[in-house]
């Protein structure tokens, strides 16, 4: 599901949006009503005195994570997810998405991993018929305010289901036949991402990946190097300096997976990046890796040659070189530090927090 989708999705499964406002065509009568329907919510709301933290509890965004994950969501759910959280005064984690992840199926096929277009879920029923079985199982939180004053329960009560699969539609898949038994949002930590990583992995590239580094120093000379060919088959492209300090700012990886899977390499080449990727990315990806290069993280360490492994069973990503040699180029590394040192941007870096903690801007004051 692209990041767009993604995050409509993800804030009406939290309450904060009307019914169904996720999943409309962008122009057409029903968004027309849509924006009627919300600005009567509002005076609703200021009647009744429900304000946004009322809505956006620790179980909403439980709510919100639920959804997405079945759905397909994007990694930037995460991203976008901890720092509203933060804001909202909300205690909640990359591990919470970790420990979701592991009990909620991967049920839509829709790009770009999948076969259908959000415009193809409209048609068979949006996202609401997802989030009535996803009550029904127990694993969302009927007892959570929305924005209609009526609770997540309620206001799914006369929800119908979805048409029958596979004969009327194949977009989404029953419970006990899943695109994939758990979340394709993975969790991974190891030597080389000690504070968390982000993988957006489905199963279609496979579940473990292990391969030659190619590394690249920003996302301009990975695209060059990709397009000239130095990539190949087997390598893991290792993009650095692209994290929120790096950047500065978390820029998406879109150009050189859109490149990857050009070159016809989506199935044979992983990439990793202390930046992030579009909901567009597809692929053995994993982004957010954290501390980043830029902060002395030990993406910044690997060199071209050095071999690394991907474990999307185990949650793990690792530099496959000994602990002594580990230790021997931390010490020795001397990061970068800011992409910019002065300016709105300097400022930025000065103040950001980690992309494991949403990369928010007054963590630190």
């Amino acid at each position: 599901m692209y990041t767009a989708n993604t995050m409509a999705s993800a804030i009406e499964a939290l309450g904060m949006s009307l019914p169904g406002s996720s999943a409309q065509v962008a122009i057409g009568e029903a968004k027309r009503k849509d924006c009627e329907n919300a600005g009567a919510a509002v005076l609703k709301l200021l009647e009744l005195d429900i304000k946004p933290r009322d809505i956006m509890t620790r179980k909403a965004f439980e709510n919100a994570i639920t959804t997405c994950l079945a759905l397909g969501g994007s990694t930037n759910l995460i991203l976008h997810l901890l720092a509203i959280a933060y804001s909202a005064d909300v205690d909640l984690s990359i591990d919470d998405f970790k420990e979701i992840g592991e009990r909620i199926p991967l049920l839509a096929d829709v790009k770009p991993f999948g076969k259908y277009n959000m415009s193809h879920l409209i048609r068979v029923g949006g996202i609401r018929p997802m989030m009535k079985i996803l009550l029904d199982r127990g694993l969302l939180h009927g007892d959570c305010l929305t924005v209609t004053g009526e609770t997540l329960a309620e206001s799914l009560q006369n929800e119908k289901p979805y048409p029958s699969y596979p004969d009327e539609q194949d977009i989404i898949r029953p419970w006990d036949q899943p695109i994939k038994e758990t979340a394709h949002l993975r969790i991974l930590r190891g030597n080389l991402a000690p504070e968390g990583a982000v993988g957006k992995i489905t199963g279609k590239e496979g579940l473990y990946f292990k391969g030659t580094a190619k590394v690249y120093e920003c996302e301009e000379e990975a695209l060059v190097g990709i397009l000239r060919g130095n990539v190949v088959s087997g390598d893991v492209v290792v993009i650095r300096n692209e994290g929120p300090v790096g950047g500065p700012g978390m820029r998406e990886m879109l150009s050189p997976t859109s490149a990857v899977a050009g070159r016809g390499l989506i199935q044979e080449v992983a990439l990793i990046t202390d930046g992030r990727f579009s909901g567009g990315s597809h692929g053995f990806d994993v982004g957010h890796i954290t501390p980043e290069a830029a902060k002395g993280g030990p993406i910044g360490i690997v060199n071209s040659g050095d071999l690394i492994e991907i474990d999307a069973v185990k949650n793990t990503i690792s530099l496959l070189i000994d602990d002594a040699e580990y230790d021997a180029r931390m010490a020795a590394f001397k990061p970068t530090g800011a992409g910019s040192k002065r300016g709105v941007l300097g400022k930025y870096a000065a103040t950001v927090a980690t992309a494991s903690e949403g990369a928010v801007t007054d963590k630190n004051l």
